[in-house]
């Protein structure tokens, strides 16, 4: 039956399903104007200052256009029958559009994880320098968190349920009235209506609106994924104060703008979507309504969705490492963890780690010395690193991506950020 489109409106499924008498000319009207024209808006601007009314000044401009439908355009419905399916709507194919790009900032980020498995890095507890790791391993902390968001924004999108059609306090007494009492074409029309706008199902209990609970749990799930970010955000920093990393560099930019991605996606992520969740959790639900919901749907989600394409956009690509900058970090440390001599050289005389020489100029060791670089191998330090990127990109990683496939593809051909 396919995903109902604009300018289908409720009459047409009342006409053409369920067999009231709308005529031929009112619904050809109706399609005839179903993409609203620059001069419709004017005049739905006009009739909003006389009406104070968003919904009614728009369903009284299309009724200038499609004058043999203008008694029953709005039959039976209420205004967030139009609103509030239209923000389920939204919803729903706002995280269509923002889950396949996540699976490719995953994708990514586990290619990278799998070049650089067995890149020896410094790994650190409390900001001090600890076990080695592998950049590989370091990059699959990142994606094991957003793995998590992924399964949060996939469950928060199947659980969207169509408000469907329920009138103006969820009853659906009008269009009882409008089927004289015939309850089965009342829920026929709600499974049709839902149908046509691509739900597998609708809520049998709502008020004037759907719960605003959906709200809450999208935005934490949105939110959740903020914190991933951000948090991917702040490590690549850091790195990069260290010189092992440098954010994606193009071209055309110039000196500090080469800082300034993770940077600007901290200041999205706080004020779109920590102020956005504030925000859904601070609505006050009436009776029968909720008492400020337009700034939620027409400002908080956009801004929330948007703000998280940045990191397909402009962080997960790019990544420029410098293993040698890694390697000497590795050398100069790895002696430092080995001894409290080294160290207390290092930290009470500001002198260089010299305790290879040392060991070099100490006949004592002579015995080992053609062994020396092979027992401070870094790569003999990593542990089971390298085994455990293979792993988990192999398995948790290829599961989660393998629905996404196709948008993977089709990203591999092109640049992932502009």
């Amino acid at each position: 039956m396919g995903h109902w489109k604009a300018g289908h409106s409720i009459d047409w499924v009342l006409s053409i399903e369920l067999g009231l008498s709308i005529t031929d000319e009112a619904i050809s009207q109706m399609k005839a104007h179903a993409t609203i024209q620059d001069a419709e808006f004017k005049v739905a601007a006009e009739e909003e200052k006389r009406r104070r009314h968003d919904v009614m000044a728009h369903v009284h401009a299309f009724g200038q256009v499609a004058p043999a439908a203008a008694g029953i355009i709005h039959w039976g419905a209420t205004s967030c029958y139009c609103t509030d399916n239209a923000d389920l709507i939204l919803l729903r194919d706002g995280l269509d559009i923002l889950i396949p790009k996540l699976a490719v900032v995953v994708d990514k980020l586990s290619q990278f994880a799998k070049q650089y498995k067995d890149l020896p890095c410094l790994g650190f507890t409390h900001g001090q320098p600890a076990q080695l790791v592998t950049v590989g391993k370091r990059a699959c902390l990142w994606i094991q968190d957003l793995l998590m968001d992924l399964r949060n924004l996939e469950r928060a999108r199947d659980d969207l349920r169509f408000r469907g059609v329920k009138g103006t306090t969820g009853t659906q007494a009008s269009f009882l009235q409008i089927f004289e009492g015939d309850h089965a074409k009342v829920e026929k029309l709600d499974e049709l209506v839902t149908e046509k706008a691509g739900f597998s199902s609708a809520f049998i209990i709502s008020s004037q609106t759907y719960s605003r609970k959906i709200d809450v749990d999208v935005g934490n799930a949105l939110g959740s994924f903020g914190s991933t970010c951000e948090r991917i955000g702040i490590d690549i920093r850091h790195l990069a104060m260290l010189k092992e990393v440098e954010e994606p560099f193009e071209k055309d930019q110039i000196g500090s703008s080469a800082m300034v991605r993770c940077t600007e996606l901290f200041g999205l992520l706080r004020r779109r979507l920590i102020l956005g969740i504030d925000r859904l959790t601070s609505e006050t639900l009436c009776a029968q309504s909720v008492c400020a919901p337009s700034d939620v749907t027409c400002r908080t989600f956009p801004r929330m969705l948007w703000t998280l394409t940045l990191p397909s956009d402009n962080v997960s690509s790019g990544f420029v490492v410098y293993p040698e900058v890694i390697k000497r970090r590795v050398n100069d440390e790895l002696p430092f963890m080995a001894t409290e001599n080294a160290s207390d050289n290092v930290k009470k005389q500001g002198k260089d780690n010299d305790l290879l020489e040392r060991i070099r100029r100490t006949a004592f060791f002579n015995p080992i010395i053609p062994e020396l670089d092979a027992l401070l191998d870094a790569s003999t330090f990593v542990g089971r690193a390298p085994q455990q990127v293979e792993k988990f990109t192999s398995t948790e990683v290829a599961a989660a991506l393998k629905p996404y496939e196709a948008e993977i593809a089709k990203q591999e051909t092109s640049a992932l950020y502009v």
